[in-house]
């Protein structure tokens, strides 16, 4: 993690503006991967009061936090405000009216960026294509709804107009999108007498198999950074910031799941490695048919001689953690290492089946530290009213 922090911080600089790289929290958040963002001098992109709180009790400068969401709210935005955040990005007119009439309230200057669809469609799956022209998330910029929104802030005597923000995607391998972003987003720049920020988003593409094929990170933000400035000076605007939002790409390969291969059974067709976890720590394979690599961590140096599936424990057919690989012969009790979980495994971790959350652990050479314990029977019930 630390590597790729660096890499995003000191490739994506730019003499020509400030750049901003915020950490998009929601791929893995807790108090001990905030501390570690913030000693970078990063930002923070986060999603819910909930994301906020944990922030919060992480002393995460509030000053440098972004609050996006398609639905704030009124209790999260107050929430919010109450606590010091003042940039908020905003998907909808209606919620840039509930925050003009909540900075009046507070007497509060917000900073507002506006989330737009631009159109562009990065290649990646259906579920997480995030840039139709349908998409639940931000506003086409020639809607009347977006120009509304846009008049609301400039009238407003607590509203500021930062800039623009658009996310086109996630697991992005090539650059071809993000430069048709670029264009599109300082193209609206021209209408504007006051310098504005842009926001590209994130969707930087991780290594899950042998098959992707992800963009070095330091030479791709260098070059969002080159074609942010040519096209600046081709349309001849300026701006104050450029900000990206890496989440996945700074998490996703430094973590790797470990479970305990239990009962191994064979079918006609398959055989079975069951393992005492599944889509309780990790729904991606359920909901995106998102695929991994593994190893039997136990065995390594054996020969891979068994094509198996990996499943997992919980009561549903579609509960498979690898659907087809191969391993060395496995005994119950030897430990199933699943690499690349680092993001959206814990942070979208449930407790169907009652199943218990797993432990998380930091890992820096040979010193190792317990960062989340591992959830006990009681924590199930913490919030029954028995």
């Amino acid at each position: 993690m630390k590597e790729t922090i660096k890499a995003f911080k000191e490739g994506f600089q730019s003499d020509h503006f400030k750049t901003k790289v915020l950490y998009a929290s929601k791929a893995f958040q807790t108090v001990a991967m905030l501390k570690l963002i913030q000693s970078y001098g990063l930002g923070l992109d986060v999603v819910s009061g909930g994301e906020i709180y944990t922030a919060l009790k992480a002393e995460f400068p509030v000053e440098t936090i972004y609050f996006h969401g398609n639905n704030k709210t009124p209790a999260e935005l107050r929430y919010a405000i109450e606590n010091g955040i003042i940039h908020f990005v905003v998907d909808n007119r209606m919620e840039v009216e509930l925050l003009s009439i909540l900075s009046q309230e507070y007497d509060k200057k917000l900073h507002v960026m506006i989330r737009l669809n631009v159109g562009i469609e990065a290649h990646t799956h259906e579920y997480i294509v995030t840039a139709h022209v349908d998409s639940k998330f931000g506003m086409l910029y020639e809607s009347e709804n977006c120009q509304q929104a846009i008049q609301i802030v400039q009238t407003s005597d607590h509203l500021v107009l930062e800039g623009f923000h658009a996310h086109i995607g996630s697991q992005i391998f090539e650059m071809t999108a993000w430069l048709a972003e670029i264009d599109k987003l300082v193209g609206y720049l021209k209408e504007f007498d006051e310098e504005l920020s842009l926001n590209l988003g994130g969707g930087f593409g991780i290594r899950y198999t042998e098959s992707d094929r992800p963009l070095p990170i330091e030479e791709t933000v260098k070059e969002l950074v080159r074609y942010t400035e040519e096209a600046l000076q081709k349309q001849g605007v300026t701006i104050q910031q450029l900000m990206i939002e890496p989440g996945r790409s700074m998490v996703g390969e430094a973590g790797t799941t470990l479970y305990t291969v239990g009962f191994i059974k064979q079918t006609p067709h398959k055989k079975y490695y069951f393992v005492d976890g599944g889509m309780t720590d990790n729904i991606r394979p359920a909901l995106y048919q998102a695929t991994y690599r593994c190893d039997l961590a136990t065995k390594l140096t054996a020969a891979k001689t068994e094509k198996v599936t990996v499943a997992g424990k919980m009561c549903e057919s579609g509960d498979v953690v690898i659907q087809e690989t191969f391993l060395p012969p496995a005994e119950p009790g030897d430990i199933l290492a699943v690499y690349a979980t680092g993001a959206y495994g814990y942070s979208m971790s449930s407790n169907y089946n009652r199943a218990l959350t797993p432990a998380v652990v930091f890992v820096n050479g040979d010193t190792s530290r317990l960062v989340v314990r591992r959830q006990e029977y009681a924590d199930l019930l913490r919030g029954e009213v028995l």
